[in-house]
C-alpha cells in the first residue's frame, strides 16, 4: 500500500509500496544495517562499496560506486526507496534519481544523528521497533565508551598523495570528540593538507586509517620525522568512520584502542 511518511527532520516520503520490497543502498553502512534489520530478501541493489556483508556483496547486483553508480541499472531494478547519504552520494546523482523514485537522503556528522539515521531506517522500511532496539543498544553502550585522560592533539589520515585527512563536521571528527581526542585540523569536511602548513605545532597522535587509503607504517615516515614525539599508527578504519548497525562492532575497537594508548 501506498504511504506518506514524516521524518523527524521533517522531511515527507512519499512510498508508493510500504513497507518497500525492493530497496537499493547507495551507503555501504547503511547497506549493512539494513542487513543487521533483516531486510535479506528485499534490497536488490548496492553499491560494489558494500562489503558488509560479504555474501550480499557477492551475490547482490552491484550497481557502481557510491558516486558513479549506473542509473540505467538502477532503473532497471525499480526500486521502491533508494538509501542515499549527502556526503558519499553526489547531488547530481541523488537528484537524478529523485526523479523517478523515493530516495531518503541520509546526512551523518555526529553520533546521534548516526543513531538517528537507524530509527530512520526502521520506520522507512515497517521494521520501527526492532530499530529502536538497535539503536537504543548502540546509545547505551557507546555511552560508556572510555575517554583519554587528556584532550590529545590528532590528526586523522584518510588519504595519500596528496595527504588528506577529517577535519571538522565529519563522522569522523565526531568519534575522535567521543574518545576524548582534539582533532588537529581546524577546516571542514576532508581538506587536503600540506606537512609544512603544521609548523610550529606538535600532534601527539597521528591516526592512518585502514580505508580508504590502505596506510601501512612506511607510508608516514615523513610526518614522524618532523613530529618524532607524536605517535604514529594504523587504526581500523570501518570503527572510526562506518555508521550503523557496525557501530555495535566498533565499539569493543574503539575500548581497545582507548585503553592501549592512554597514559
Amino acid at each position: 500500500m501506498a504511504k506518506e511518511i514524516q521524518l523527524a527532520s521533517g522531511r515527507l516520503i512519499r512510498l508508493s509500496n510500504y513497507p518497500p520490497k525492493r530497496i537499493i543502498s547507495l551507503v555501504p553502512s547503511l547497506t549493512e544495517t539494513l542487513f543487521d534489520l533483516g531486510l535479506e530478501e528485499e534490497v536488490v541493489g548496492i553499491t560494489r562499496f558494500c562489503i558488509h556483508p560479504r555474501h550480499w556483496h557477492q551475490r547482490k547486483k552491484r550497481i557502481g560506486g557510491t558516486k558513479d553508480f549506473r542509473l540505467a541499472d538502477i532503473k532497471a531494478l525499480q526500486p521502491d526507496l533508494i538509501i542515499a547519504n549527502k556526503e558519499e552520494n553526489t547531488r547530481e546523482g541523488i537528484e537524478a534519481l529523485a526523479k523517478d523514485f523515493p530516495v531518503w537522503v541520509s546526512d551523518i556528522s555526529t553520533i546521534q544523528e548516526a543513531i538517528e539515521s537507524i530509527h530512520t531506517l526502521g520506520q522507512l522500511c515497517g521494521l520501527e521497533a526492532k530499530a529502536m532496539a538497535l539503536a537504543s543498544e548502540i546509545s547505551a553502550s557507546w555511552a560508556q565508551l572510555p575517554r583519554f585522560h587528556l584532550p590529545l592533539k590528532s590528526l586523522y589520515f584518510i588519504w595519500k598523495s596528496p595527504w588528506m585527512v577529517a577535519g571538522k563536521g565529519t563522522y569522523i571528527d565526531a568519534v575522535l570528540q567521543q574518545l576524548g581526542l582534539e582533532n588537529g585540523c581546524t577546516e571542514s569536511r576532508y581538506p587536503v593538507i600540506d606537512i609544512d602548513a603544521f609548523r610550529g605545532q606538535t600532534p601527539d597522535l597521528l591516526l592512518f586509517s585502514s580505508e580508504p587509503f590502505p596506510f601501512k607504517a612506511p607510508h608516514w615516515e615523513e610526518w614522524q620525522e618532523r613530529f618524532p614525539k607524536a605517535q604514529c599508527m594504523v587504526v581500523d578504519g570501518e570503527a572510526f568512520s562506518w555508521y550503523g548497525s557496525r557501530m555495535k562492532a566498533s565499539i569493543v575497537t574503539l575500548k581497545t584502542f582507548v585503553n592501549q594508548h592512554r597514559s
